[in-house]
């Protein structure tokens, strides 16, 4: 049978066009916010509005005793009595607490800030993928999962059910989504955003923010929390590979690549963007008037409020060496765009900040600007009428159905990387799971899960299944063997491994007929996960060649946050399934598509490299060609890596036909119509995600090999057929030159989807 299918609007985001519009907003200012912000605004002392543009961590409001964090009523008059401290983070100790223990801590933290100055706190949290902070609740996958999903949709579903279990915890606010592109496999945050492309990161992260925040940007209801899109911009694209390093990229792929995804976000209405904690072409972003005030605000129109990662005014001064001091570092700061300062543990920036304006240095006018943002954002979040919630309105916290959700979210995103038919896997058949990735919940979530690091995954995280638990439940326990080999120090950094015992899995795979490798990384996050040495480690990949001598069909699974080397192993193993960071149902997410109860439609959402010296990303420029393999959709990558960016693999077939474009000649201002037929042509029902790339021929700058355009998800049946239609602007097709301006130059371009292409000529 046919359908028809077109693509829903948000994929055809115009996130490459017109990136420098003014006033591309996608919803109207509130007059009767407004209003009500200028009056608070009217009556507020410079001391109270400094206040509002600080935030410190909850550590400073109180203390240990034993396991319990205790509010101190000292600590509390202090900041905000005296400081009228406008916003509070983090989780004391860096340790998730109960929905219960939010709920009484911020009402409390709320009573003090509305008695000293009739404004509301604003607390937040990293609820980076899921209730990450909040005891019971929902995890699920990591970011980078979503992004191999390519699947809106799927994005927009979870950020909806953590912002509910989330403000159940009376909780208003998250730092999150993270659309940094992950345009180095080395950085320890590729896992944090939707991976390497720009629109993928567009698309995902404006969904995220339409679920955190609700269809109006406005008005959060009680069931939705306010985002802080983060970390503007270029992060993940350090030269040295390392968090908080240097970024050097030129202004036009600035412009069009890592500005986007933020354009897209604050158009949708995000309440705040957090700011690169590094430098960007030898200036640290917190600083940048340029980029925070220019691009992000003004060219935009967007009236939200921007807010500093972690010490980073003190990091101008101290790792930066932009400024002599702290006060000169809050001024250049203050004056460059910032509205928020985390600080967070110090209220000298509140006195310095106050001597700075009294001195002219830093303008009342940009002070206001600032106020008005934070109160504008207090104001859209409710707080003012309604500062806190009650867990009893919030029922489905931490529901069965939430978890499967997460579970059907985790299937998504899996993704098969080789296949030589071993799965899915025979029923009856003794499988030996192995690795130290088999019998661990911190693996499966990876960094922002209950702690910073993620350490206390396994205790807070016992009642969901490991990747052992879920193959136990799944096939049998009498069919399960389990000998994990290599074991991770869990009392040392991320990479410490305990000494190994290769020969006692070799040892059990006798009893086995197949064998289940989980290999990949412990958990880390930010400056802690930076490595010297891209490849797995050696214990892991001395683990699969002992287990591949013993001739019984090995399965690899790659449990990771990013790409680590495997190109010395992958010839030996039987199937490859990279799971990413699943999150808590990860293990039963995998065992699912292990038994072939569900299909596998996962793409790689990054360039997953070959070699340690070769590092790349699918859009690299047509000079940089250096050897061919066969690529995604027996497309010519022209570059050796493992597994190009959009492959994976299904247990079904896919074919594509009739792939027709309305014009071929077309000029600025058009708009082309893409359609494409997509046929199952398997046994099995498969989601398949139908990618259209673009090439432009000859280019004044050296052309991309090609470009991601639009995307789709489409669900077929058995001989089912659609025909898929993506409506593409021709100024989609431009690039940025070196003069800042957008050029669609005449000549011709390759519009290509699977292996099917069309050549265009603009005129």
């Amino acid at each position: 049978m046919m359908r028809k299918y077109l693509v829903t609007p948000i994929v055809m985001m115009l996130v490459t066009m017109a990136l420098y519009a003014q006033n591309t907003l996608s919803y109207v200012p509130d007059p009767k916010i407004e209003q009500r912000v200028e009056k608070t605004l009217s009556r507020m002392t410079l001391e109270e509005k400094v206040g509002q543009m600080t935030e410190l961590a909850i550590d400073v409001l109180g203390h240990m005793e034993g396991d319990r964090f205790v509010l101190d009523e000292d600590r509390m008059e202090y900041v905000f009595m005296r400081y009228k401290v406008g916003s509070i983070l983090n989780t004391p100790g860096a340790v998730s607490q109960s929905p219960q223990w939010w709920q009484s801590a911020i009402r409390t933290i709320n009573d003090y800030s509305l008695r000293a100055c009739g404004i509301p706190c604003v607390y937040g949290l990293d609820q980076n993928h899921g209730t990450t902070y909040t005891l019971g609740g929902t995890l699920f996958p990591q970011n980078t999962n979503m992004g191999a999903s390519f699947d809106a949709d799927l994005a927009r579903q979870a950020a909806s059910i953590t912002a509910y279990e989330t403000r159940a915890a009376n909780c208003p606010w998250t730092y999150s989504p993270t659309v940094d592109l992950s345009r180095d496999a080395r950085w320890p945050r590729v896992w944090e955003n939707f991976g390497e492309d720009c629109l993928v990161n567009a698309v995902l992260g404006r969904a995220m923010v339409e679920g955190f925040q609700g269809t109006d940007p406005n008005h959060i209801d009680k069931y939705h929390i306010g985002t802080s899109v983060k970390h503007y911009m270029a992060y993940g694209a350090a030269r040295t590979g390392k968090d908080r390093t240097p970024t050097y990229v030129p202004e036009w792929e600035l412009r069009e690549k890592h500005f986007a995804p933020f354009k897209a976000c604050v158009e949708a209405g995000a309440t705040s963007v957090m700011v690169n904690s590094g430098s960007v072409n030898g200036i640290p972003m917190h600083v940048n008037a340029k980029y925070l005030t220019q691009w992000l605000k003004e060219e935009t129109g967007w009236d939200g409020m921007i807010i500093t990662d972690w010490a980073d005014i003190e990091n101008l001064w101290k790792r930066e060496m932009v400024a002599a001091n702290k006060k000169e570092a809050i001024i250049m700061a203050i004056n460059a765009g910032i509205d928020m300062a985390m600080e967070p543990y110090n209220l000298d920036f509140c006195d310095l900040l106050i001597e700075a304006v009294n001195e002219g240095r830093v303008p009342m006018s940009r002070i206001d600007d600032a106020v008005r943002r934070v109160l504008r954002m207090k104001y859209r979040m409710g707080l003012f009428d309604m500062p806190n919630t009650d867990i009893k309105d919030y029922p489905k916290y931490g529901s069965p159905e939430h978890f499967k959700a997460a579970q059907d979210a985790a299937v998504q995103t899996m993704v098969l990387l080789k296949n030589n038919g071993i799965l899915p896997l025979a029923q009856g058949k003794k499988i030996l799971v192995t690795g130290p990735n088999a019998n661990s919940m911190r693996c499966l979530n990876g960094g922002w899960s209950y702690t910073w690091q993620g350490k206390d995954a396994d205790k807070f995280a016992s009642e969901h299944n490991t990747i052992l638990e879920a193959m136990q439940q799944r096939f049998g326990m009498a069919n399960v063997i389990y000998e994990a080999g290599v074991t991770y120090n869990n009392d040392g950094p991320y990479w410490a491994e305990n000494e190994p015992q290769i020969e006692r899995a070799v040892q059990a795979a006798a009893g086995a007929d197949i064998i289940v490798a989980c290999v990949g990384e412990n958990s880390y996050a930010e400056t802690p996960g930076n490595l010297d040495d891209l490849a797995l480690s050696a214990n892991q990949r001395d683990l699969v060649k002992a287990l591949a001598s013993t001739g019984k069909p090995v399965v690899l699974i790659l449990n990771e946050g990013r790409p680590r080397l495997v190109s010395d192993i992958e010839p030996l193993a039987a199937a490859v399934v990279d799971i990413l960071l699943p999150g808590n149902e990860g293990g039963n997410a995998l065992a699912r598509l292990l038994a072939g109860d569900d299909n596998f439609s996962g793409r790689m959402p990054f360039t997953y490299p070959r070699h340690s010296a070769s590092l790349t990303t699918y859009d690299y420029r047509v000079s940089e060609e250096t050897g061919t393999m066969q690529g995604v959709y027996d497309y010519n990558a022209q570059v050796d890596v493992q597994w190009p960016f959009g492959y994976g693999l299904s247990y079904t077939t896919f074919e594509y036909s009739n792939m027709h474009v309305d014009k071929t000649d077309f000029t600025a201002g058009d708009v082309l119509t893409v359609t494409i037929d997509v046929k199952n042509t398997g046994r099995m029902a498969g989601k398949e995600s139908v990618l259209l790339f673009s090439r432009d021929i000859v280019a004044t700058i050296v052309p991309e090999s090609r470009r991601l355009r639009a995307f789709t998800k489409v669900e077929l049946q058995p001989g089912e057929t659609r025909t898929v239609t993506f409506t593409l602007p021709a100024n989609d097709l431009a690039f940025v030159g070196n003069d800042g301006l957008r050029h669609l130059e005449p000549g011709e371009f390759l519009l290509q989807i699977a292996n099917k292409s069309v050549r265009l000529n603009c005129r």
